[in-house]
């Protein structure tokens, strides 16, 4: 087996819209967290007890901005192989259910004012963002690892959510 039979080329694509494409899930998924999440900040949330590894919150912003980048890259790397290369189309499912997740965690947490809500959310989105590296590995080593420092930013939410619950029964 030749090198280039091994690994699937990418395919031909408008750049311009496969752009597009890679950047909308990121693009929504912080918008509509950020609805859940912005008027909660100042009110909600800045009465809860936080535990001593909490970043000030000018921290998340640029944080998330990066991440959502790296994401829509990587998402990207996956879109643009040929549309029947085996498993990109649920590498492509996985992306998307964990980016819901992501939403969905802002609206549990922040739009529900409820962290047990928020721990349930993250445990779940944990899982799709692992099941979706290595979904994103199978198909492109890069891509996959750019979804490390996600897993991690998550992994560390997880224990501010959980910490914040904990503090504030």
């Amino acid at each position: 087996m030749t090198e280039t039979s091994r690994t699937p080329r990418p395919a031909a694509r408008a750049p311009l819209l496969l752009a597009l494409l890679a950047l909308a899930p990121s693009v929504l998924a912080s918008a509509l967290g950020g609805l859940a999440t912005a008027p909660a900040i100042p009110t909600w949330y800045a009465g809860l007890a936080k535990p001593a590894l909490n970043p000030p919150n000018w921290v998340f912003g640029p944080v998330w901005t990066l991440l959502y980048a790296i994401l829509a890259y990587a998402f990207w790397r996956i879109l643009r192989l040929p549309a029947d290369t085996p498993g990109r189309g649920r590498a492509i499912a996985l992306f998307l259910v964990q980016m819901a997740l992501n939403a969905a965690w802002s609206w549990a947490f922040f739009g529900a004012r409820s962290p047990d809500l928020g721990i349930a959310v993250i445990v779940l989105l944990w899982i799709a963002i692992l099941l979706n590296m290595l979904a994103f590995l199978r198909l492109d080593a890069l891509a996959g690892w750019l979804l490390a420092p996600y897993l991690a930013w998550v992994t560390f939410a997880g224990y501010l959510n959980v910490a914040v619950a904990v503090l504030n029964r």
